[in-house]
């Protein structure tokens, strides 16, 4: 039976098997911010040394982030992945080495033109900032202080251009919504989710002041998916992921050891077969040696 110590975390971790053998581990994914990337924006060196060692033993290592592509890609570098990098929650696939664009699901630009109408309410567009990516770039209403933070951490410029109607001649790859106010967040989560179904829209929340719309088939769990039987072939009991928030949930449920970080929200938790300490304690380090290393 599996056990909590008193920190919290399992102890006598399960054990995964297709039939009666256990499966052995061809795959590690992790995702970026709260995972590898605490408050520093950088890999810490315990956890960059850890998915080193995983990758000496033959295990590659790839990432699985909300991040933009481009924004994703020193990360990826960083850790000496040769394989495609997940980004956009997965609506975006590409290979770093040979730039190959794997996979691209952009929003339907009907529905992209119905979020925007709706996020530019009265009641709404104060208070929150939408951010549309097309072709790997960000563009803007205009450029406050939310944005300019998030433009900042990511590396990435904002383009500002006033009505983004304009935009609506390209599918954008995602639609985020940017708010300070957590409950409005909360509360525009539940709102758009009883405008649309699931098979028309995704809709994930990776920060909570981030709230994310994307292509109904995109989440990070299909884009492992993805990876395995189209690139390694290998089976979801073969795969560890390491993630610490709502757009992992579908991550963590698909592969064999799914593992949530100790600040993941507690739904999460509940479907990782691990929890692991913060990221500013190394979690990631605890998994891989829980799992890996041992």
């Amino acid at each position: 039976m599996t056990e909590k110590s008193d920190s919290g975390f399992l102890r006598n971790p399960p054990c995964f098997s297709r039939g009666s053998v256990k499966s052995e581990i061809k795959l590690l994914v992790l995702d970026i911010d709260g995972t590898i990337a605490g408050e520093s924006n950088q890999i810490r060196p315990g956890v960059l040394a850890a998915i080193k060692a995983v990758q000496a033993k033959g295990i590659p290592v790839t990432i699985a982030t909300g991040r933009m592509y481009r924004s994703a890609q020193r990360f990826h570098a960083e850790i000496g992945s040769k394989l495609p990098l997940i980004a956009y929650q997965g609506a975006w696939i590409q290979d770093p080495i040979n730039n190959k664009l794997h996979r691209h699901q952009p929003l339907p630009i009907p529905i992209a033109a119905q979020l925007l109408d709706y996020l530019e309410q009265v009641d709404f567009k104060s208070k929150v900032s939408i951010h549309f990516y097309i072709n790997d770039q960000l563009y803007v209403r205009e450029v406050v202080g939310d944005t300019k933070e998030y433009a900042l951490r990511s590396g990435i410029p904002a383009n500002a251009v006033g009505d983004l109607r304009q935009l609506l001649d390209q599918a954008p790859t995602k639609i985020l919504a940017l708010s300070e106010d957590i409950q409005l967040l909360d509360d525009l989560l539940v709102k758009v989710r009883k405008l649309y179904r699931p098979d028309e829209l995704y809709l994930t929340k990776s920060v909570a002041t981030f709230f994310e719309m994307a292509h109904p088939l995109v989440n990070k769990g299909i884009a492992v998916d993805y990876l395995a039987r189209e690139v390694l072939n290998i089976n979801p009991e073969e795969i560890m992921a390491i993630g610490d928030n709502f757009n992992d949930l579908e991550m963590i449920e698909y592969v064999g050891i799914g593992v949530a970080m100790g600040e993941a929200p507690a739904a999460v938790k509940a479907v990782a077969q691990w929890v692991a300490p913060g990221v500013e304690e190394d979690g990631v380090v605890a998994a891989i040696e829980e799992f890996i290393l041992k």
